[in-house]
């Protein structure tokens, strides 16, 4: 009897511990299921509030884009809304005392006029776009034949910005710009690029012709807003190439076009008499029209110095021909002086057409490596073109 006792006691036991397994098993669902559930709350409520916040910036009324003209000391500001005339209103107390300063652009409610923020000044896509990030592949080790000027342009642009601390000493300021003068094709754009290189600068490079704008003060207002990019990502070097396009000389008889590319000429001149002794940032211009540049664009405080680039000499085409020819596969026996010496009168960019047009004639011919053969066939094509466009173009381009 007492062990059939025992024996059902012991059952109940066991199925009291199953019923205990399986209840904490249920229990720890439970807690699953409330924080999966207390997850799901969260994120519902956080959408709920984007949605909200969402819904409230649409049915908040469009903002009106002003200027601002004057600071009032009641917190008070004169605005010139872009529909209307001047106004006095209030400002947001949200803003920043230090943000509110003359010429700024600020949004304003359309009921009231109140100042609700203030909006960074806009750049012209062509300013932004001329900003070149990388830095340019070319080297001093990529040009040749332009020893002096070369120097004269690091000594210029180069020492200033990496060596500042030597001006000082000396007691002068750096200059602020150099020209390069020259025929085209000579390496004016590639020491700016060799420079650039060498130096942990900005590039900005633009050309003269995008800043002559259709309508009045476009081209002036590109100017200034170049020079801002400029002045924001110091040091910088601004390389301004075909500077002939915009500085010609004025003159006393002029159309409405010539009139508007002179207001673009006196903003680039008070732009670059503006900027303080030791800035970091460098103009470099570019022109093969130095003849008809305007002389105020010329004088010492602007441009401080005009470095002439030629036609390249015997020694000058022997290395750029070295330079070129060190990457092709060409046939032994082949000299950078014997191929200078047949080319007299070439630049450096005629030279490099020689080397090209010469691999693209023993490819035509099934061939891996280039012959002196080819070189004298690219010579004569490429100093005929050269010959076809002398013809037609002024004297003083060519020396």
């Amino acid at each position: 009897m007492d062990e059939t006792r025992i024996e059902e006691l012991k059952a109940k036991i066991i199925t009291l511990e199953e019923r205990n397994v399986r209840l904490m098993e249920d229990l720890q669902t439970a807690e699953n299921d409330r924080r999966y559930s207390e997850g799901e709350l969260f994120r519902l409520q956080k959408d709920h509030s984007r949605i909200r916040a969402e819904l409230e910036r649409l049915r908040s009324p469009p903002l009106i884009v002003g200027s601002l003209r004057d600071v009032l000391p009641d917190n008070r500001v004169v605005v010139k809304s872009s529909t209307g005339p001047d106004f006095i209103v209030s400002v947001s107390e949200y803003i920043p005392q230090g943000d509110l300063v003359p010429g700024a652009r600020v949004s304003l409610n359309k009921q009231t006029l109140a100042v609700m923020n203030v909006l960074p000044l806009p750049l012209d896509p062509v300013v932004t776009g001329a900003e070149i990030i990388d830095k340019p592949s070319i080297t001093y080790a990529d040009i040749g034949g332009l020893e002096k000027q070369m120097l004269e342009l690091r000594e210029a642009v180069e020492d200033p910005l990496l060596r500042p601390d030597l001006y000082i000493k000396v007691g002068i300021e750096p200059p602020k710009g150099v020209l390069l003068v020259g025929p085209p094709g000579t390496g004016k754009t590639l020491m700016a690029k060799a420079v650039a290189n060498a130096t942990n600068a900005t590039f900005i490079r633009f050309v003269g012709s995008e800043l002559v704008q259709k309508y009045i003060g476009e081209g002036a207002r590109l100017v200034r807003e170049l020079f801002d990019l400029a002045r924001e990502k110091a040091p910088s070097i601004v390389f301004i190439d075909e500077l002939d396009s915009v500085g010609a000389k004025r003159m006393d008889v002029a159309t409405s076009g010539d009139r508007e590319v002179q207001r673009t000429l006196m903003q680039l001149l008070a732009e670059l008499d503006g900027f303080t002794p030791m800035s970091e940032v460098k103009i470099i211009g570019a022109t093969n029209r130095p003849d008809i540049l305007d002389d105020a664009l010329l004088r010492p405080g602007r441009f401080d110095r005009i470095i002439d680039i030629g036609l390249p000499d015997v020694e000058g085409r022997t290395q750029i021909f070295g330079i070129h020819i060190s990457h092709m596969s060409i046939e032994k026996g082949i000299k950078p002086r014997r191929l200078a010496e047949m080319t007299e009168g070439t630049s450096g960019a005629e030279i490099k057409g020689i080397c090209t047009e010469a691999g693209m004639l023993a490819i035509r011919d099934g061939r891996d490596t280039v012959s002196e053969r080819d070189f004298i066939a690219a010579k004569e094509k490429v100093m005929e073109a050269g010959r076809n466009k002398m013809k037609a173009a002024p004297a003083y381009m060519f020396g």
